[in-house]
C-alpha cells in the first residue's frame, strides 16, 4: 500500500505527536507499506508564534498538491490541523477524495490558555477541519466521548506504543551521572514546558527530595526563575532521556488537558511509577476510573497531585513495566492500518502482510 501521511510535527521537533508518528511509519515500513511523509521540513518555514521549537510551512498548497500527485497515494492520512493539514484537505476535497485524519492535541485548550481564545470557537475550527474525514483517529476513549459531544463524528479509537527495548527496566532507580548528587527521591517530569502541561502544579508542590524538569518551551524562562530549585535538563536525545526515566523514583504528569501522554509510557517502561490526575490520558494509560482517587496500573491517580506522587513511590517498579508491556507499536500500527479507507472509492486497501502473501503488489 502506498500511504501519503501528512503532518506538521515531524523531526526535528520533540513531543509527543512526532514521537507517535516517528514510530508508527517505522512499524509500517516494516510491516511493507509505503510511507511518503509530507512534512514542515520540505518547505519553507515560519516558526509558530508563541510556541518555540515548532517551525510551520509557509503557503504549502502547490507543494503539497505537487507531491501527492506525484506520489498517487492508495490511502491519505492527514495528522494535525496545522498548514499542511488544511493544505491536503483542501486537495482531496477538491478532488473527492477520501482521507482519515486524526486528534492527536486539544489545540483549543492551548489557544484558550494562552490567548484566552474561546474553546467554543476552537472546537468550532476544528470540526469544520475533520468533517470530511471518514476517519477520526482518537488516542482515548474519553477524548473521543468529548469530541463526540462537541458534534465530531466517525470518530475511531487509536491508542498507541511504547518502544521497550529503548526504555529498558531497572528494578531500582538507575545511577545517573548528573543526578547522584540530588536528594531521593527524584521526581521527574517530561515535555514541553507550555501552558497545556500544567506544569506550575508540579513544581509548586511540597514533595520530598528533588525535582526534575527534562524538556524546553515558552514558559521555561519564566518558571526557571521562579523554581531555581529544579533541576532543568533541557531537551535530551532519546537514549540519553531513557536513562533519566530509569534514574527516577517518580514521575509526575500534571496535565489535565493531555489527549493520551506517551511519556508516561516511556517512563512505566523503564520501571518508574506514574503520580496524576485522574483524567484523560493516565486514565487510558494507566487504567482505572474518573474517580477523586483511582487506582492505576504502574501509578497512582489521585485530584490531589501530591497525594498521588506520595502513594506512586509505593508502587513496584516492575508493575509499572508490566502494564508498560500491554502497549505495543505493533499492535498501534495494526489498529491505525485497519481504519485507513481508500483515497478512491473504486479502489480498496489490502494489507502489506496478505499482498505478499498472495504474490500481489502492495
Amino acid at each position: 500500500m502506498r500511504l501519503a501521511l501528512i503532518t506538521d510535527a515531524w523531526l526535528p521537533q520533540v513531543n509527543g505527536v512526532v514521537t507517535t508518528l516517528v514510530e508508527l511509519v517505522r512499524e509500517l515500513e516494516q510491516r511493507g507499506h509505503e510511507v511518503e511523509v509530507i512534512h514542515p521540513g520540505l518547505f519553507k518555514t515560519r516558526p509558530c508564534p508563541g510556541y518555540a521549537g515548532i517551525d510551520l510551512a509557509v503557503s504549502p498548497k502547490k507543494g503539497v498538491s505537487e507531491k501527492l500527485s506525484a506520489f498517487a497515494p492508495e490511502a491519505i492520512h492527514i495528522a494535525t490541523e496545522g498548514p499542511l493539514g488544511w493544505a491536503a484537505r483542501g486537495y482531496c476535497v477538491k478532488r473527492g477524495l477520501r482521507f482519515t485524519t486524526a486528534f492527536h492535541t486539544k489545540f483549543p485548550e492551548i489557544l484558550h490558555a494562552a490567548l484566552k481564545i474561546p474553546l467554543s470557537w476552537g472546537y468550532a475550527l476544528f470540526r469544520h477541519f475533520h468533517k470530511h474525514s471518514s476517519g477520526v483517529m482518537v488516542p482515548t476513549e474519553g477524548v473521543l466521548r468529548m469530541l463526540e459531544q462537541r458534534g465530531f463524528s466517525r470518530l475511531r479509537s487509536w491508542t498507541h506504543g511504547v518502544d521497550t527495548a529503548l526504555f529498558a527496566f531497572h528494578a531500582e532507580a538507575f545511577p545517573h551521572a548528573s543526578m547522584e548528587a540530588l536528594a531521593r527521591p527524584v521526581s521527574l517530569f517530561v515535555g514541553r514546558v507550555s501552558y497545556e502541561k500544567n506544569i506550575d502544579a508540579f513544581l509548586k508542590l511540597d514533595l520530598p527530595g528533588s525535582k526534575v524538569v527534562c524538556g524546553v518551551g515558552p514558559l521555561e524562562a519564566s518558571l526557571k526563575q521562579r523554581y531555581p530549585e529544579v533541576r532543568w535538563m533541557g531537551v535530551l536525545d532519546r537514549s540519553a532521556l531513557a536513562k533519566v526515566y530509569a534514574a527516577a523514583d517518580v514521575f509526575v504528569f500534571p496535565s489535565r488537558s493531555e489527549t493520551f501522554g506517551l511519556v508516561m509510557l516511556e517512563a512505566m517502561a523503564s520501571g518508574t511509577p506514574v503520580a496524576a490526575y485522574p483524567v484523560d490520558g493516565p486514565l487510558e494509560v494507566l487504567g482505572g476510573s474518573a474517580a477523586l482517587e483511582a487506582s492505576g496500573q504502574g501509578g497512582v491517580m489521585h485530584a490531589d497531585l501530591q497525594q498521588a506522587c506520595q502513594r506512586a513511590l509505593a508502587v513496584p517498579r516492575h508493575e509499572a513495566r508490566k502494564r508498560a508491556l500491554e502497549f505495543s507499536w505493533a499492535q498501534a500500527a495494526q489498529v491505525f492500518e485497519d481504519h485507513l479507507v481508500a483515497s478512491h472509492k473504486t479502489h480498496s486497501i489490502e494489507s502489506a502482510d496478505v499482498a505478499n502473501r498472495d504474490g500481489a503488489v502492495s
